[in-house]
């Protein structure tokens, strides 16, 4: 395995972390400055680089944010930890606009730093592999049983010119189908030419299928090859062949029939040397059966039907695709890749996608865009994924019907005696949801009840009023900042009582970044 790097200028810390990490089995390699580590990668293949680099950001021979863009630009995949005393927390926020991988308050729990330094690695690692992956990418990627036998059929395809039906719903991948199956025939070296049938206009369709002569309408000044032409020695794909007009259904059932056509305005005959490929997400036999579409096309063209799964079929491809069209982005935009979540893609795999692959192509461009940081969490997910509300499975939106039990007896001393019972009975409210998942009957009780009236919806803002007023009655300048100062005690609390103590996923629940939760817990002088 490859070391750890640790860049600090004191001397204890680099001690302190290399024992820590030398218990855990993890290597590492220690430098005093910023300098130091770039010689040190000058003269080092990626193979004996580091696996994840530990950083100050002020050292006497150089600032670790500068060390941070000089890394990522020779190794962007490389997982970068910034350490910072307290008053150095907006240069560690600003770190992360650079592509760091998280921040280390100092001082810190050396527990803490270890399991964070040990993410890091674990990420780093399956970044190593993904790159693997995305390096021998084939054209199509897919797991999930249905997909590969999609792909098998290919396979037994792969000497054949017989004509391909693919059905499947718009965005789900058909024309890259068509084009494995023309890639892998005997056609391989001849051209693959593809034309969208519902996308022109009737009366030019012929004329993009066909051809034309000089003067065969007003307009044609010169005679122009249609697509079946193009395509010779090769692969027409006949896109969304469900929405072609009718008349043109003779033409192709022709054409296919006996492989020659005329070209519009012409009398000789030209002959088709090309393997059709058509696709729809229309049910055609449906089609047939209303009129619109020739029931001797219909069997003509399905000699051999591939249907292609939606993607909420293949739920298991969701990570890989995601990772694959991220990286994809970045280089289309030219800059970093960015890394996801295991909780940003579990959220993604229970999102319908009724655009399917596309959707989801769409998505990671967005998320390469818009999304704040390297790491992409589950608040950064679009609108629409976020949108699945409470009906989605795993996601919590409220735990107040699972601490009814919890909450039914209030205590007797709410918000207004300010001796912290409230935010006690929100913590041990929110633990008791945490390990007691099942919910009980009867009416749902609110999480934040205090006062001597259970039955109250509101009870503890009626508190906060009161103890508002009580504060305000005094000689106080400062009732703002110790109402709030508790308030945000009282929330922090029940959220890390929720989670365990796992800080991000607080965060998450309470729509507040994974900064603002560590200032405030310091701020507060909370204990998790």
């Amino acid at each position: 395995m490859k070391p750890i790097w640790i860049v600090d200028d004191d001397q204890s810390i680099r001690f302190v972390l290399e024992k820590a990490l030398l218990r855990e089995g993890l290597p590492t390699r220690s430098f005093t400055s910023p300098r130091e580590v770039l010689k040190a990668l000058d003269g080092v293949d990626d193979a004996a680089g580091p696996q994840a680099l530990v950083s100050d950001i002020r050292m006497p021979g150089g600032s670790g944010l500068d060390l941070l863009t000089a890394i990522k630009e020779r190794l962007p995949g490389l997982p970068v930890i910034i350490m910072t005393a307290f008053s150095d927390l907006d240069s560690a926020v600003s770190a992360f606009q650079n592509g760091a991988f998280e921040y280390l308050p100092k001082p810190f729990d050396l527990p803490k730093a270890i399991e964070l330094i040990r993410r890091a690695v674990e990420e780093s690692q399956r970044e190593e592999v993904a790159e693997v992956k995305m390096a021998s990418t084939p054209e199509m990627l897919g797991q999930a049983p249905a997909m590969q036998d999609v792909f098998r059929a290919i396979g037994r395809l792969s000497q054949s010119n017989v004509t391909v039906m693919i059905t499947g719903e718009s965005g789900s991948g058909k024309e890259l189908v068509a084009r494995a199956l023309h890639k892998h025939s005997p056609r391989a070296s001849g051209p693959f030419v593809a034309i969208n049938t519902a996308a022109i206009p009737k009366d030019l369709l012929e004329s993009e299928l066909f051809g034309h002569e000089r003067g065969a309408f007003t307009g044609a000044q010169t005679s122009r090859r249609g697509r079946f032409e193009q395509a010779e020695g090769g692969t027409l794909f006949l896109d969304e062949i469900g929405d072609m007009p009718f008349d043109l259904q003779t033409r192709l059932l022709r054409v296919l029939s006996d492989g020659h056509f005329y070209r519009v305005g012409g009398h000789n005959a030209v002959k088709a040397n090309v393997r059709v490929i058509a696709a729809t997400h229309q049910d055609l036999e449906q089609r047939v059966k209303q009129g619109v579409f020739r029931e001797d096309l219909f069997h003509r063209l399905n000699v051999i039907r591939l249907r292609l799964p939606a993607l909420r079929e293949r739920r298991e491809d969701v990570p890989m695709l995601t990772r694959h069209f991220l990286l994809q982005s970045a280089q289309q935009l030219g800059v970093e890749p960015k890394r996801i979540s295991e909780s940003a893609l579990d959220l993604l795999a229970t999102f319908q996608f009724p655009g399917n692959v596309r959707q989801l192509e769409n998505i990671c461009h967005w998320l390469t865009v818009m999304a704040p940081a390297q790491v992409i969490e589950t608040k950064d997910l679009p609108p629409e994924v976020l949108d699945l509300g409470g009906s989605t499975p795993g996601m919590v939106t409220s735990f107040a019907p699972a601490v009814q039990d919890a909450v039914a007896q209030p205590p007797a001393a709410g918000l207004a005696e300010g001796d912290g019972s409230f935010s006690s009975s929100i913590a041990s409210a929110a633990a008791a949801q945490s390990s007691a998942p099942q919910v009980t009957q009867g009416p749902q009780v609110p999480v934040f009840l205090s006062g001597n009236d259970p039955s109250r919806s509101a009870g503890w803002e009626s508190d906060l009023e009161i103890e508002a007023l009580s504060l305000l009655a005094t000689d106080r300048q400062d009732v703002w900042d110790v109402l709030t100062q508790r308030f945000e005690t009282c929330l922090i609390q029940a959220a890390l009582a929720t989670t365990r103590g796992r800080r991000i996923e607080a965060a998450l629940k309470l729509g507040i970044g994974r900064n603002t939760i560590t200032r405030k817990i310091q701020e507060l002088g909370i204990e998790d």
